[in-house]
């Protein structure tokens, strides 16, 4: 039985499930093929605690830890009104193909329309065509103001000797 609960960073199982699964997802080649950190698996849950605009669920299959999602509250000036940044989001290789990040992606809108958001917004690998299929399949698209400028690109700058 599937059951998607809205992480309470202050009870020690779903901190405990979220580090998990993060840790997981970091470890898989979409998310990099590399641990967590000690420093962010020690302190993840009270850096959390400290962010009222980071929202994040758990997916549970019979009492398994079968997915989770990370997201930020953010602005859009254009709507002048609060978005939904999905920052991490993935399903543990053993609960794959079972419609699952369907179902997540559903609770995640269902929670941006209930909060009164815009839009919801992500960022995926080109080469992670699975993950693409189910955001498309949820309503997903490549964005772009105007299509002669063609679609935005992600970009990113590292700061100090760790970031991540």
């Amino acid at each position: 039985m599937l059951n998607i609960v809205d992480v309470d960073v202050n009870n020690p199982q779903h901190a405990k499930d979220l580090v998990s699964m993060l840790n997981m997802y970091a470890l898989d080649p979409m998310g990099g093929g590399e641990a967590l950190s000690d420093y962010a698996q020690a302190n993840l849950i009270s850096e959390l605690k400290k962010r009222t605009t980071v929202r994040a669920i758990l997916a549970y299959v019979d009492n398994q830890t079968a997915g989770f999602a990370i997201c930020i509250e953010g602005f859009s000036t254009f709507a002048c009104k609060s978005l939904l940044n999905i920052h991490d989001f993935a399903v543990h290789p053993d609960f794959r193909g079972q419609g699952i990040g369907n179902k997540m992606m559903q609770h995640l809108t269902a929670l941006s329309e209930q909060m009164g958001f815009c839009k919801m917004t992500l960022e995926v690998l080109e080469g992670n065509t699975r993950a693409q299929n189910l955001y498309r399949t949820e309503g997903f698209a490549p964005y772009e103001l105007n299509p002669e400028f063609g679609g935005a690109i992600i970009m990113q700058k590292k700061i100090g000797t760790k970031a991540v």
